[in-house]
């Protein structure tokens, strides 16, 4: 099914309303996701991006209604990961000469996966592609989130087509960001932007500046998942760079995992501490095992202080602890603070580990953490309570 957006544009993407997991196991996209494929009818006539490989004969037959496929000029594939360009293949059996303009690392990432030598035309920041009426100009935006991603812009209409920038993983029959409660779309844009973008802020933030830099007007963002932002885009932007520029809340997230509730016992009076001391910031206390991992992501990345518990296991730390510091590690955080804890019966080593692996992944360690041996007691309990308030 086909939406206009403008005279010129039609959306011939696909809903996803049944997509729970993304990027294999590692993103849970519990409100759905779309994979949005944008359709420009001037004298020339080019569509912009596919969608996710097991869509690819609902989509193609799709653009068959709106289209006659041997009437498309170029293609363009912003960006050659397999949700935005899994279509291809059965597109081009049947449009095999059709040009493909992309980055020279497009190239790369869509002949390594499909292993086609398609009709591919390299483009590189401020090339441009006159289709009549209009003219498209090429932006080059490596490391958001791939090195081959770029972007799209389309003057008269001033719309940018932004692939993974400014995405959401959200269904909806509406196609804008206006129609939907505007707390609801901003946390999961930052959900979006914490779980993907944030290990590149530093390339978020100077690629904005370079657009803003070409004075390009932009009255329309497009991206390549979820909602289109078409009423002020420019608050969606200046949310980026302030979720680029070391983002931090109020707020202190306690992670833990707990064998037989030790830890737990722990991870809550530590959460007392705080509270009594400040009762204005917010505190998260997520159990590693049970919570939703890109929530767990989300939160971190919220959090101007994470403490992270587990007790001693086989002389380490358990499972959805380590896997948790890890996803960590990858975001490439700056300018927060942590701490570890945790109970043990023998040998102990877990609080010293987890604080080794939170400076390993930039982390201010606030200091050497506290353990309990065996089941708190009442002067650990206490401890554990005086912990959380010299942690504020």
């Amino acid at each position: 099914m086909s939406k206009k957006i403008t005279e010129n544009v039609t959306w011939v993407g696909k809903i996803d309303w049944e997509l729970q997991k993304f990027h294999g196991d590692e993103y849970t996209t519990k409100k759905g996701s779309s994979y949005n494929s944008y359709l420009i009818k001037d004298e020339k006539i080019v569509l912009i991006d596919t969608v996710w490989l097991p869509h690819d004969k609902e989509f193609v037959k799709n653009l068959e209604k709106e289209v006659d496929l041997n009437k498309i000029d170029y293609i363009i594939a912003n960006h050659g990961e397999i949700d935005h360009s899994g279509a291809l293949i059965e597109l081009m059996r049947k449009i095999p000469n059709t040009p493909i303009y992309c980055t020279a690392n497009g190239i790369k990432s869509i002949k390594g996966q499909y292993h086609k030598d398609w009709n591919f035309v390299t483009v590189k920041t401020g090339d441009t592609l006159n289709i009549g009426k209009h003219t498209l100009t090429f932006i080059e935006a490596p490391m958001i989130h791939w090195p081959d991603t770029m972007f799209t812009y389309m003057d008269k209409e001033n719309i940018l087509f932004s692939n993974d920038g400014f995405g959401q993983h959200y269904a909806s029959e509406s196609l804008y960001v206006k129609d939907i409660e505007k707390n609801e779309i901003y946390e999961e844009a930052l959900k979006y932007y914490a779980n993907i973008l944030a290990p590149f802020s530093m390339f978020v933030t100077k690629k904005i500046k370079e657009v803003q830099d070409m004075n390009l007007p932009i009255d329309m963002i497009c991206p390549s998942h979820g909602l289109i932002w078409k009423d002020n885009p420019e608050e969606i932007i200046q949310n980026y760079l302030k979720w680029a520029d070391n983002y931090e809340e109020n707020q202190i997230t306690i992670l833990y995992d707990s064998m037989w509730e030790n830890t737990k016992k722990m991870a809550e009076a530590i959460a007392k501490g705080i509270y009594e001391k400040d009762k204005n910031i917010i505190i998260k206390l997520i159990n590693t095992a049970k919570g939703d991992k890109t929530d767990i992501i989300t939160q971190v990345y919220k959090s101007k202080i994470i403490l992270i518990g587990s007790p001693t296991v086989n002389n380490g730390y358990l499972y959805s602890i380590a896997g948790i510091l890890e996803m960590i590690k990858g975001m490439k955080l700056k300018n927060k603070k942590a701490a570890a804890f945790g109970s043990y019966g023998w040998s102990g080593e877990a609080v010293k580990l987890i604080t080794e692996e939170l400076k390993k992944s930039g982390f201010d360690i606030i200091n050497e953490g506290i353990k309990s041996n065996w089941t708190p007691d009442e002067n650990i309990i206490e401890k554990c309570i005086e912990f959380g308030k010299n942690i504020i």
